[in-house]
């Protein structure tokens, strides 16, 4: 009857720990899922901003050979005009057209210089919110590893262990959702 006994209990604590673990496996997967839509939309902003960077960058550098020939042709009648005294007068509205058109592309090109600069900022402030996603995905798939060798050897020690991650993915998760300054970067830059 003894023996009974103790194997009702032994089924009864598998059970309650495989119920145990189906439950927070059921938690974790669904938060990932949630998270991972969120690190999906982050990585898709991404892309736009790393190709409007790159799109501000090729309009400066278009602006910046406008601005060169601006100057190297203003530096060319600014030279023929100082050659003939009489001449000058004739040269003088295309040295004028030619010093504004100089002067527009410098500041266009300014514009688009600080248009780029402001790309890579919202770029590495999206990367910030990617990578606490990343760990979140990466400290939850440990998790639930861990419950599936929890689930197997039925250890409750190993169940609490794998609690662990669990904390930690749904805190870089809920990190990233909040916008929280929370970055271990030892740990980014080991993982990148």
């Amino acid at each position: 009857m003894e023996a009974v006994e103790q194997a009702e209990k032994q089924g009864n604590f598998a059970k309650r720990l495989n119920m145990v673990i189906a439950v927070t496996v059921a938690i974790l997967a669904s938060f990932l899922g949630i998270c991972k839509v969120k690190d999906d939309n982050i990585v898709q902003s991404m892309q736009q901003m790393q190709a409007n960077k790159l799109d501000h960058w090729a309009y400066y550098q278009a602006r910046n050979i406008r601005e060169e020939v601006a100057k190297a042709t203003l530096v060319q009648l600014q030279l023929a005009a100082s050659i003939s005294t009489a001449e000058q007068k004739r040269y003088q509205p295309a040295i004028e057209a030619y010093e504004k058109i100089a002067t527009e592309q410098r500041q266009k090109k300014d514009e688009l210089k600080a248009q780029a600069d402001q790309d890579q900022k919202d770029y590495d402030a999206a990367n910030f919110r990617d990578d606490q996603f990343d760990l979140s995905d990466a400290l939850i798939a440990i998790a639930i590893s861990m419950l599936a060798v929890t689930a197997l050897t039925r250890q409750w020690w190993l169940y609490f262990f794998s609690l662990g991650p669990s904390a930690l993915g749904i805190f870089m998760g809920l990190s990233g959702f909040a916008g929280w300054a929370i970055h271990p970067d030892a740990l980014i830059r080991l993982l990148s």
